[in-house]
């Protein structure tokens, strides 16, 4: 059954009929809910806080990899947009996935190397940074031929212009 044909049976001449109207009280409760919760709750404005951060982390990387034209799309048909946003979720994936691997790679070694790493501190790190990559706009799939599958780690003693 089609959106369409749901409304067109809850609403006649243009006003919901009783169950639709039922149904739109129904869902004034769910939110007025929420709302309370978070008027009362302060855990629960702190989760949905994290969430909201979490989100945005996203967007910001997402921002940073779509930098062309401001972020903007400008293409004048459907599917081009489509294949732009495809495009775009498939690196923002490929750039999240690079990050969680090398995380735990860096947290891996700290541990043998007999570093305190804290869960809570753990629980904090983001897939999400961005800084250490160079977006140029052209993104390259070929995998290079890489002993163990990763690249080695930086040193942490030596300086960021040695090599």
């Amino acid at each position: 059954m089609r959106a369409y044909d749901v409304i067109r049976m809850l609403s006649r001449d243009g006003r919901p009929t009783v169950l639709g109207d039922a149904i739109a009280h129904y869902g004034r409760i769910a939110k007025t809910l929420h709302i309370l919760r978070l008027a009362d709750e302060p855990s629960y404005r702190r989760q949905i806080k994290a969430q909201a951060n979490l989100q945005e982390g996203r967007h910001a990387l997402a921002r940073k990899i779509f930098h062309g034209r401001a972020g903007q799309l400008y293409q004048h048909y459907q599917e081009g947009m489509e294949d732009q946003l495809g495009a775009l979720g498939l690196v923002l994936n490929a750039l999240v996935l690079f990050n969680t691997r090398y995380m735990d790679e860096a947290l891996n070694r700290l541990r043998t190397e007999g570093f305190e790493v804290r869960d809570e501190d753990v629980a904090r790190l983001s897939p999400f940074v961005r800084h250490h990559v160079n977006m140029l706009g052209r993104y390259s799939f070929l995998l290079p031929e890489m002993p163990g599958g990763l690249r080695p780690l930086r040193d942490p003693d030596r300086a960021d212009h040695e090599v």
